[in-house]
């Protein structure tokens, strides 16, 4: 059964104007959440402790007391000394240049990569392994600053699975991929602000014709979070795009290994004859 973020994820846009209010704010604050009244939650979140409770029928709970509790186990379960993923860090008021600029940026990074792994739903993941594995063709597409994240996961799913497509936007023929979407097709989004509208676009056209959607992004309730069917959410402070670096290949890297460490016939087999291919044309010097 899916959690309250999940929940709000897929039924958001389904949720009135008002309602919304109130699930964008569980979804930012979920620590206040977990000790406030529907009154003091209608209140926090410019809306009305009716609206609150509406919204919690509208998720599918039997009150806000139900919702409330949910959100407490969750916290409880995720309460762990690096939860929070600046939490442990050196505060300077110093200038970069008076730090150690190396140590620091180890500490980030890696309270960064710790905070998005470990934030991942192992149901979810499983699930999109599975899927990266049986469908029959795949697609990966990410612009601007996930245009070299998209590169890097098309090129390693083609090492493990093949079969898999880069859209590459203008130099592309978007009719023609298109074409070849169907429902056992997969298409691996990455998007991050400022959003690009080519990216929400093909993802829509791409559902339309019955492609499963994995999308990997900063927020659940941002336009790609809303249209994926599996959600992978990196943790990083603004800008993203460049402090995110470092946990979003992580996180591709993850899913490239749960494929590669897959006892899937069929991931075995493309890695066998990609190497035999490898050793067969031999491009590259050994020294």
């Amino acid at each position: 059964m899916d959690n309250y973020n999940e929940r709000i994820r897929k039924q958001f846009n389904e949720l009135t104007k008002r309602q919304k209010l109130v699930a964008k704010y569980i979804v930012d604050f979920p620590k206040e959440v977990a000790f406030q009244t529907s009154k003091q939650l209608g209140i926090a979140s410019e809306t009305s402790d009716t609206t609150v409770i509406r919204l919690s029928y509208a998720l599918g709970y039997s009150g806000f007391s139900e919702l409330q509790k949910e959100i407490q186990a969750t916290l409880l379960e995720d309460s762990s000394p690096i939860s929070d993923p600046i939490e442990g860090l050196r505060s300077t008021s110093k200038s970069l240049k008076d730090t150690n600029l190396i140590q620091h940026v180890i500490e980030k990074d890696t309270s960064y990569i710790r905070a998005t792994l470990e934030q991942i739903d192992y149901t979810q993941y499983k699930k999109a392994i599975d899927l990266l594995i049986s469908s029959e063709k795949r697609i990966v597409i990410g612009f601007r600053s996930s245009y070299g994240p998209a590169n890097w996961l098309s090129f390693s799913l083609n090492v493990v699975v093949g079969n898999t497509f880069l859209y590459r936007g203008e130099i592309e023929d978007s009719n023609y991929l298109l074409s070849l979407i169907d429902e056992k097709t997969l298409l691996v989004a990455i998007s991050f602000p400022r959003y690009s509208k080519e990216t929400n676009a093909f993802v829509k056209a791409a559902k339309k014709k019955g492609a499963q959607v994995i999308g990997i992004t900063d927020d659940e309730l941002s336009p790609l979070g809303l249209l994926s069917d599996i959600l992978f959410k990196v943790v990083a402070p603004s800008p993203i795009s460049l402090k995110g670096a470092t946990p979003t290949f992580a996180l591709l890297n993850l899913l490239i290994t749960g494929i590669a460490a897959s006892d899937e016939i069929k991931v075995q087999k493309r890695m066998e004859d990609y190497d035999q291919t490898s050793d067969d044309f031999s491009p590259f010097t050994n020294q």
